[in-house]
Protein backbone atom coordinates (compact mmCIF):
# COMPACT_ATOMS: atom_id res chain seq x y z
CA UNK A 1 0.00 0.00 0.00
CA UNK A 2 1.45 3.45 -0.81
CA UNK A 3 1.43 6.68 1.24
CA UNK A 4 -0.88 8.42 -1.03
CA UNK A 5 -3.12 6.27 -0.61
CA UNK A 6 -3.50 6.63 2.94
CA UNK A 7 -2.36 9.90 4.34
CA UNK A 8 -4.05 12.59 5.49
CA UNK A 9 -4.24 15.14 2.02
CA UNK A 10 -4.15 19.23 2.06
CA UNK A 11 -3.62 18.90 6.05
CA UNK A 12 -4.35 21.95 8.09
CA UNK A 13 -0.46 24.30 8.03
CA UNK A 14 0.93 27.21 9.81
CA UNK A 15 3.16 29.69 8.49
CA UNK A 16 6.68 30.90 10.62
CA UNK A 17 4.99 34.02 11.84
CA UNK A 18 1.50 32.26 13.54
CA UNK A 19 1.44 33.11 16.75
CA UNK A 20 1.89 30.43 19.27
CA UNK A 21 -1.90 31.20 20.43
CA UNK A 22 -2.85 30.75 17.08
CA UNK A 23 -1.17 27.50 16.91
CA UNK A 24 -2.82 26.55 19.93
CA UNK A 25 -6.31 28.04 18.85
CA UNK A 26 -6.05 25.49 15.72
CA UNK A 27 -4.58 22.46 17.22
CA UNK A 28 -7.56 22.60 20.09
CA UNK A 29 -10.34 23.09 17.75
CA UNK A 30 -9.11 20.38 15.04
CA UNK A 31 -8.05 17.89 17.79
CA UNK A 32 -4.52 18.06 16.12
CA UNK A 33 -1.25 17.41 18.53
CA UNK A 34 1.65 18.61 15.65
CA UNK A 35 1.19 20.94 13.11
CA UNK A 36 3.42 21.34 9.84
CA UNK A 37 5.03 25.18 9.16
CA UNK A 38 5.40 26.52 5.81
CA UNK A 39 7.58 29.53 4.87
CA UNK A 40 6.46 32.06 2.37
CA UNK A 41 7.40 30.00 -0.70
CA UNK A 42 4.71 27.34 0.58
CA UNK A 43 7.76 24.71 1.48
CA UNK A 44 7.74 22.73 4.51
CA UNK A 45 10.27 24.02 7.14
CA UNK A 46 9.52 22.82 10.41
CA UNK A 47 6.78 21.48 12.50
CA UNK A 48 5.01 22.64 15.75
CA UNK A 49 3.68 20.49 18.42
CA UNK A 50 1.62 20.53 21.49
CA UNK A 51 4.90 20.01 23.19
CA UNK A 52 7.16 22.35 21.67
CA UNK A 53 3.74 25.11 22.34
CA UNK A 54 4.32 23.73 26.26
CA UNK A 55 7.77 24.88 26.22
CA UNK A 56 6.86 28.18 24.69
CA UNK A 57 4.04 28.94 26.76
CA UNK A 58 5.33 30.27 30.79
CA UNK A 59 5.18 28.23 33.53
CA UNK A 60 2.29 28.03 36.30
CA UNK A 61 4.76 29.55 38.53
CA UNK A 62 4.82 32.93 36.80
CA UNK A 63 4.69 36.46 38.51
CA UNK A 64 2.98 37.98 35.11
CA UNK A 65 -0.79 39.00 35.49
CA UNK A 66 -3.27 37.71 32.99
CA UNK A 67 -2.53 40.81 30.38
CA UNK A 68 1.04 40.61 30.43
CA UNK A 69 0.98 36.81 29.91
CA UNK A 70 -1.75 37.35 26.97
CA UNK A 71 0.52 39.98 25.54
CA UNK A 72 3.53 37.42 25.69
CA UNK A 73 1.76 34.76 23.98
CA UNK A 74 0.88 37.33 21.16
CA UNK A 75 4.91 37.61 20.64
CA UNK A 76 5.89 34.39 20.87
CA UNK A 77 5.95 32.83 16.76
CA UNK A 78 5.72 28.87 15.64
CA UNK A 79 8.98 29.76 13.83
CA UNK A 80 10.66 30.30 16.65
CA UNK A 81 9.60 27.24 18.68
CA UNK A 82 9.15 24.83 16.29
CA UNK A 83 11.05 21.66 15.53
CA UNK A 84 13.09 22.30 12.39
CA UNK A 85 14.74 18.93 11.30
CA UNK A 86 11.51 17.06 10.30
CA UNK A 87 11.70 14.01 8.86
CA UNK A 88 9.43 13.71 5.98
CA UNK A 89 8.63 10.56 2.87
CA UNK A 90 7.54 11.20 -0.56
CA UNK A 91 4.00 10.04 -1.34
CA UNK A 92 4.94 6.83 -3.02
CA UNK A 93 6.52 5.50 -0.42
CA UNK A 94 5.10 2.11 0.84
CA UNK A 95 3.13 2.83 4.25
CA UNK A 96 5.08 0.29 6.13
CA UNK A 97 8.04 1.82 5.72
CA UNK A 98 6.09 4.96 6.82
CA UNK A 99 5.19 2.75 10.02
CA UNK A 100 8.89 2.05 10.80
CA UNK A 101 10.11 5.35 10.65
CA UNK A 102 7.64 6.38 13.35
CA UNK A 103 8.19 3.39 15.20
CA UNK A 104 12.31 3.63 15.37
CA UNK A 105 12.29 7.94 15.64
CA UNK A 106 9.37 7.82 17.95
CA UNK A 107 7.56 10.01 16.04
CA UNK A 108 3.25 10.34 15.75
CA UNK A 109 3.76 11.87 12.28
CA UNK A 110 5.04 12.21 8.93
CA UNK A 111 4.59 14.93 6.67
CA UNK A 112 4.38 13.42 2.83
CA UNK A 113 5.77 15.40 0.10
CA UNK A 114 5.29 15.21 -3.75
CA UNK A 115 8.30 17.16 -5.55
CA UNK A 116 9.43 18.74 -2.35
CA UNK A 117 5.86 20.02 -2.14
CA UNK A 118 3.42 19.19 1.41
CA UNK A 119 0.54 17.09 0.10
CA UNK A 120 -0.20 15.35 3.15
CA UNK A 121 0.81 13.79 6.27
CA UNK A 122 0.55 10.47 7.79
CA UNK A 123 -0.48 10.17 11.36
CA UNK A 124 -0.87 7.77 14.20
CA UNK A 125 -4.75 7.87 13.77
CA UNK A 126 -3.83 7.41 9.69
CA UNK A 127 -2.38 4.08 10.86
CA UNK A 128 -4.51 2.78 13.44
CA UNK A 129 -7.21 3.32 10.98
CA UNK A 130 -5.20 1.43 8.50
CA UNK A 131 -4.56 -1.54 10.79
CA UNK A 132 -8.79 -1.30 11.57
CA UNK A 133 -9.27 -2.09 7.74
CA UNK A 134 -6.46 -5.07 7.46
CA UNK A 135 -7.16 -7.31 10.75
CA UNK A 136 -11.20 -7.00 8.69
CA UNK A 137 -12.14 -5.22 12.28
CA UNK A 138 -15.76 -3.84 11.50
CA UNK A 139 -16.73 -7.20 9.78
CA UNK A 140 -17.85 -10.22 12.19
CA UNK A 141 -15.86 -14.03 11.50
CA UNK A 142 -14.05 -16.44 12.79
CA UNK A 143 -10.44 -15.16 13.85
CA UNK A 144 -7.64 -17.79 14.11
CA UNK A 145 -4.02 -16.77 15.58
CA UNK A 146 -1.88 -19.73 15.02
CA UNK A 147 1.56 -20.24 15.12
CA UNK A 148 2.74 -21.69 12.11
CA UNK A 149 6.21 -23.05 10.82
CA UNK A 150 8.35 -20.47 8.79
CA UNK A 151 7.97 -22.71 5.85
CA UNK A 152 6.91 -22.37 2.11
CA UNK A 153 3.01 -23.79 1.75
CA UNK A 154 1.87 -23.67 5.16
CA UNK A 155 -0.46 -20.35 5.49
CA UNK A 156 -1.75 -21.75 1.46
CA UNK A 157 -2.76 -25.40 2.87
CA UNK A 158 -5.32 -23.65 5.40
CA UNK A 159 -6.65 -20.80 3.27
CA UNK A 160 -7.35 -23.69 0.66
CA UNK A 161 -9.54 -25.56 3.14
CA UNK A 162 -11.12 -22.62 4.08
CA UNK A 163 -12.10 -21.94 0.46
CA UNK A 164 -13.09 -25.66 -0.01
CA UNK A 165 -15.78 -25.29 2.66
CA UNK A 166 -17.28 -22.47 0.88
CA UNK A 167 -15.57 -19.58 3.39
CA UNK A 168 -14.80 -16.18 2.23
CA UNK A 169 -11.22 -14.91 3.85
CA UNK A 170 -11.06 -11.41 5.40
CA UNK A 171 -8.06 -10.96 6.25
CA UNK A 172 -4.65 -12.94 6.47
CA UNK A 173 -1.70 -11.09 8.53
CA UNK A 174 1.65 -12.93 9.51
CA UNK A 175 4.23 -11.43 12.22
CA UNK A 176 7.81 -12.36 13.66
CA UNK A 177 8.36 -14.30 16.45
CA UNK A 178 11.04 -14.39 18.91
CA UNK A 179 11.61 -18.20 16.95
CA UNK A 180 12.80 -17.20 13.76
CA UNK A 181 11.61 -20.66 12.66
CA UNK A 182 7.50 -19.75 13.20
CA UNK A 183 5.76 -17.05 12.64
CA UNK A 184 2.52 -15.75 14.05
CA UNK A 185 -0.41 -15.53 11.40
CA UNK A 186 -4.34 -13.84 11.59
CA UNK A 187 -6.40 -15.46 9.96
CA UNK A 188 -10.22 -13.92 10.15
CA UNK A 189 -12.96 -15.75 7.58
CA UNK A 190 -16.78 -15.51 7.25
CA UNK A 191 -19.35 -18.45 6.29
CA UNK A 192 -17.22 -21.17 8.04
CA UNK A 193 -18.27 -22.37 11.74
CA UNK A 194 -15.66 -22.13 14.74
CA UNK A 195 -15.78 -26.05 14.76
CA UNK A 196 -14.69 -26.03 10.84
CA UNK A 197 -11.89 -23.58 11.44
CA UNK A 198 -10.55 -26.00 14.27
CA UNK A 199 -10.69 -28.70 12.38
CA UNK A 200 -8.64 -27.24 9.36
CA UNK A 201 -5.82 -25.30 11.76
CA UNK A 202 -5.70 -29.06 13.17
CA UNK A 203 -5.38 -31.13 10.20
CA UNK A 204 -2.87 -28.43 8.94
CA UNK A 205 -0.43 -29.14 12.12
CA UNK A 206 -0.87 -25.35 13.36
CA UNK A 207 -0.39 -24.12 16.97
CA UNK A 208 -3.54 -22.70 17.87
CA UNK A 209 -3.29 -19.64 19.83
CA UNK A 210 -6.48 -17.96 19.97
CA UNK A 211 -9.75 -19.21 18.44
CA UNK A 212 -12.89 -17.28 18.86
CA UNK A 213 -15.82 -15.60 16.97
CA UNK A 214 -15.58 -11.91 16.64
Amino acid sequence: MIIRDVMTKSPVTVSEDTTVTEAKAIMTKNNFSKLPVLDKSKRLIGIITKNDIQKASPSDATTLDMFELGYLLSKLTVGKYMTKKVITVDETEVIEEAARIMVDNNIGCIPVLKDDVLVGIVTENDLFRLFTEIFGARQSGVRAVVSLPDKPGQLTNITNHIAELKGNLISVVTRETKDKNFRRSTIKATDISLEQMDSILKNAGAEIVDLRII
